[in-house]
């Protein structure tokens, strides 16, 4: 009989250890190891291209890497479908949300209420108490009880966002993957669905500790919110630290947020 897997407390949430990841003669990703320790916001920066999403996918199964491997609290999932990944306590959420755009936003928890798992049937999920106050206290939490009866479809970009990476929560998540959380959301925006986003899961957290990574461009978006910065170039990481360390590095500058050639034009 086979025992289910006690994770060590003192391992990483995610720790991946010299990924690689080969598309024909491109290499997509070249021998990535990170480390994610439970309760970090770690940011991957990079331009597109870079590995950043490789790195995501392999990490949550969509792609298995040609070498490394990658280890859930100290468990080996490296070669796990997604669904079995995402019953370990991944979630994660999308560029482009993943919405069922006829449903409302109410039917588009309860149906990923459902598929998580947390109960066994559609229906009876609609109509069982427990599954209706967690679904609210979703909405409530991402500021959505408003919109709770409107299709999917009538959403505007910013808040269909929100609604995605609510779907990703439903399930208790140890480890949340999002993105470009902001991807699309105005200038004006963008501040405030990232500041809702937080607090979601700080409230989150009372019920399980939830460690995220997540991918973003907006350098302001990176200062603000990263607890820690990973920086992708042709598929390697060439930085990993404290956000303003990295963001001082001068490869990084150079082939992430053309500082460095910004300056050398400007003398030029």
């Amino acid at each position: 009989m086979a025992h289910p897997h006690v994770p060590d407390p003192g391992s990483p949430v995610l720790s991946a250890r010299g990924l690689t990841r080969s598309f024909g003669a491109v290499q997509a990703a070249a021998d990535v190891s990170i480390d994610v320790q439970q309760g970090e916001r770690l940011c991957l920066i990079g331009s597109n291209g870079a590995g950043k999403t490789t790195f995501v996918n392999m990490v949550t199964g969509y792609l298995k890497p040609t070498s490394g491997r990658i280890h859930l609290a100290g468990e080996d999932v490296t070669h796990r479908s997604p669904r079995e990944i995402t019953r370990r306590g991944v979630a994660r959420s999308f560029q482009i949300p993943q919405l069922c755009l006829h449903m409302t936003v109410l039917e588009n928890i309860l149906t990923a209420l459902h598929c998580s798992g947390a109960h066994a049937h559609f229906l009876r999920a609609a109509r069982d108490a427990g599954s209706l106050a967690r679904c609210h206290e979703l909405l409530s939490s991402f500021g959505l009880a408003a919109h709770a009866q409107r299709p999917a479809r009538e959403l505007p970009g910013g808040v269909r966002k929100l609604l995605d990476i609510a779907i990703a929560l439903t399930g208790h998540p140890r480890l949340l993957l999002l993105d470009e959380p902001t991807s699309g959301v105005s200038a004006q925006e963008k501040f405030g669905t990232m500041d809702t986003v937080v607090r979601a899961i700080e409230t989150h957290q009372d019920r399980s500790p939830v460690t995220v990574v997540f991918v973003e461009h907006d350098m302001d978006i990176v200062r603000r919110y990263a607890t820690r910065v990973a920086a992708f170039y042709n598929g390697r990481v060439i930085a990993d630290g404290a956000c303003d360390k990295v963001l001082g590095d001068a490869d990084v500058r150079k082939y992430v947020t053309g500082s460095a050639r910004s300056r050398e034009g400007a003398q030029a």
